[in-house]
Formats: C-alpha cells, sequence, structure tokens
C-alpha cells in the first residue's frame, strides 16, 4: 500500500511538470520549449521513471515493471548524485537557488528519493548481478547520443554541451566516470534489494 502510494506520487508530481512546466512558458503552450527540455537526463530519467511507477501501480507484481521500475530509480538516482556531486561544485555557492528551486527541487532530489524509498524498502523482489547491470542501459545510451549532439550533429540541431561534459575536451574521462558512478549505483541498488 505504502509503495503505491509512493509510486503514484512519483507519476503524479512527474506529470504534472512535464505538461505545466516543460511545455509551458508565460501560460502558453509551447511546443518547443517541451522539446528543448526533453534534451535533457533529468527530465528523461524522471518521465521513465514515472511510468515505470504508474506500471507498478497498476501490475504491482509483474517482474516487468518491477525491472523498469529499477532501471527508472537507477537513472534518477544518477542525475540526483550528478546534481550534488558534479554541477552544484561547478555552478558555485549559489548551487542550491540554481539546481534545487521550483520544480528542479521535485526532479533532482524528491522523486528520486521516493523512487529509492519505494524500490529499495517496498518492492523488494532480490536481484542477481546481471539484473544489477541493467540499470546502467539509460546512460549508456544517453552519453554516446549526448556526444553526437553536442560535436558531430549538423549544427543547426546541435545541442550546448549544457552539461559540461566535453568541457577541454575530455569527454571520454567525463563518460567514463559516469558509467563507472553508475555501475557503483546499481551495486548499492541491488545491495538494498537483497538486505
Amino acid at each position: 500500500m505504502i509503495g503505491t502510494i509512493l509510486n503514484a506520487a512519483i507519476f503524479l508530481i512527474t506529470t504534472y511538470i512535464a505538461v505545466f512546466v516543460f511545455f509551458r512558458r508565460e501560460h502558453r503552450w509551447d511546443l518547443q520549449r517541451g522539446k528543448k527540455a526533453l534534451r535533457f537526463f533529468t527530465a528523461q530519467s524522471n518521465i521513465l521513471c514515472a511510468a515505470a511507477a504508474l506500471l507498478m501501480c497498476i501490475f504491482p507484481h509483474s517482474r516487468t515493471a518491477w525491472l523498469l521500475k529499477y532501471i527508472g530509480t537507477a537513472a534518477v538516482t544518477v542525475t540526483m548524485l550528478t546534481v550534488f556531486l558534479f554541477l552544484a561544485p561547478s555552478v558555485g555557492k549559489d548551487w542550491i537557488s540554481v539546481l534545487l528551486k521550483g520544480p528542479d527541487l521535485f526532479m533532482h532530489l524528491i522523486t528520486p528519493l521516493l523512487a529509492l524509498l519505494s524500490f529499495c524498502v517496498f518492492e523488494k523482489q532480490g536481484m542477481d548481478f546481471a539484473t544489477a547491470l541493467a540499470g546502467m542501459l539509460p546512460v549508456a545510451v544517453y552519453g554516446p547520443w549526448y556526444l553526437y549532439k553536442i560535436r558531430f550533429a549538423p549544427e543547426a540541431k546541435r545541442w550546448d554541451d549544457f552539461y559540461g561534459f566535453n568541457r577541454g575536451g575530455k569527454w571520454p574521462v567525463s563518460f567514463a566516470l559516469m558509467l563507472t558512478g553508475t555501475f557503483l549505483i546499481c551495486m548499492g541498488i541491488m545491495a538494498l534489494q537483497n538486505l
């Protein structure tokens, strides 16, 4: 019951933000703003986790829904820890007002914590190493796509390096660190699942 409430909260919060924040500007619908918001791993990971949370509400005993919830939980945990360990130091002393203000408070902190709590406490099914590796999929897919969009895409469709992962041409180091960090997150979630 508590797990269902937490999953419903994740879904409702994220849906509200996706619809009424991503796609609106000055009280009007703005498709371009929404498309731009969806570039961010934060947005993608939270939407993935919200969709999985909804599936867990509808199919609480489904192994597939549980696996998707795990992948979504790992992804939003990556988002949360990237904010605190990488982006906050690069933003400086005003990082709280920049990274934890308004909807970002939910996307960067509250919904990731709700996902971890629901998955690691109320949705325990046990996890083996191979299953744990599935949690790396979002970062493994997004990383090369991000590199393509910031360096190799046609100029008109290119993104700014908004995460700063290619600062100083250090993309290989950044991506290796993200994969390593994600692996450690997955191992941590597996350990909590198996307590």
